[in-house]
């Protein structure tokens, strides 16, 4: 990883599934049918079943511990939920990418501003990460 201002990170894909958003269902204890009905999520104006946001939280602070290279030396991850991962119900399921920019370097500390996008939907806001360097 590069810990230079200006440093752009590897790029990370991420596929979600519909399968996946039940096994996280199951680990997060939230069941919301937004994210396993289509009907429900139309019913309340969603475009259809989307992610659940700490879901793409949560792979998006993947891709900073695999920058890191170990979990030790991420310091913290934080960001606004902006948008929906809208998930279809086919085999390829949908994209999230995760790129980083490293924006400062101190004390021993590298903050990360955090790319996170569906499509070309930013789905994550104020994402940033700090890392040990």
């Amino acid at each position: 990883m590069s810990l230079e201002v200006g440093g752009e990170l590897t790029t990370r894909e991420f596929r979600v599934s519909r399968a996946d958003l039940v096994r996280y269902a199951g680990a997060s204890g939230d069941f919301n049918p937004i994210h396993w009905s289509d009907r429900v999520a139309t019913s309340v104006g969603l475009p259809g079943v989307i992610a659940h946001g700490m879901y793409t939280f949560a792979l998006a602070s993947r891709a900073v511990v695999g920058w890191a290279g170990d979990i030790g030396r991420v310091v913290s991850v934080s960001a606004r939920f902006t948008k929906p991962v809208v998930v279809p119900d086919d085999d390829e399921g949908a994209a999230v990418t995760v790129a980083g920019t490293v924006t400062a370097v101190a004390e021993g500390l590298a903050t990360i501003e955090l790319h996170v996008l569906h499509g070309e939907q930013k789905v994550l806001g104020m994402a940033t990460a700090v890392v040990r360097c």
